[in-house]
């Protein structure tokens, strides 16, 4: 075992809790159950780097600036895709098909990343693609979870149809979004391009915010296999749900 080094463990420790809320040098080491000497001596050293910093009415610490540039540099896209991956694979394992993740960019979703299946007979990978949310299962489950004058705003410009069986009516839409917030997936069988079938389900933040979706896809003629659509859909919803607790979401 890795011994760990003692004092940045619990430096580490008392920017976890002003990273939750400011507070004062007491409060710090009760919470962290540190003397108040130790806990004083940590946030000097602290302040000196600029990880913390004083209120400015002097009651008590914060989380300083090079903290706060530190987060900002880093790609929150990244971030999810680092802690989505190990579910992806699971799922991988379970449907034998690419297995995906996209978030909200504006009216589109945008594909981050993707693991593939060993069939040499594949759907191509879209990462790096960003498609209009309502022909994919991703945007659409994305969309069901957006506030509903959001969804009127999108729904009220003109929708681009991508194949025979895509759908752009406004109320068909709406009826969809409905059976998404109960079901918590969709199953997207052609309507983007023929021959593709595709299934997602949403991603939650801490917050309770949708932050993005988890999806599978393949070629229509073998995916989803008779009777499996449900079993499929339950496995990508199980594992969207893994990532969304993993992102600190209460269901």
């Amino acid at each position: 075992m890795v011994a760990t080094v003692q004092s940045i463990d619990r430096a580490f420790g008392l920017l976890e809790e002003l990273a939750r809320q400011p507070a004062g040098i007491s409060d710090l080491a009760r919470k962290v159950g540190l003397p108040t000497s130790t806990v004083a001596r940590l946030l000097a050293t602290l302040e000196g780097c600029h990880a913390v910093e004083r209120n400015p009415d002097g009651t008590g610490y914060r989380i300083g600036p090079s903290i706060v540039t530190m987060a900002t540099s880093v790609d929150p896209t990244q971030s999810l895709l680092a802690v989505a991956k190990p579910y992806m694979l699971d799922v991988l394992d379970v449907v034998a098909e690419a297995v995906g993740l996209a978030v909200p960019a504006g009216y589109d979703v945008h594909y981050i990343g993707q693991v593939d299946c060993a069939n040499p007979v594949q759907v191509r990978d879209w990462t790096g693609t960003s498609l209009p949310m309502h022909v994919v299962p991703s945007g659409l489950v994305v969309l069901a979870h957006w506030p509903e004058a959001a969804v009127d705003r999108f729904l009220d410009r003109p929708l681009d149809r991508y194949a025979p069986s895509s759908i752009v009516d406004p109320d068909q839409i709406r009826e969809r979004l409905e059976e998404i917030r109960s079901d918590g997936f969709v199953w997207v069988l052609g309507e983007f391009s023929e021959g593709i079938n595709s299934v997602a389900a949403p991603l939650f933040n801490g917050t309770g915010a949708v932050v993005g979706a988890l999806h599978s896809h393949g070629p229509s003629y073998r995916f989803p296999q008779e009777a499996m659509g449900d079993i499929i859909a339950s496995r990508v919803s199980a594992a969207a749900l893994a990532v969304s607790e993993a992102l600190g979401y209460l269901a």
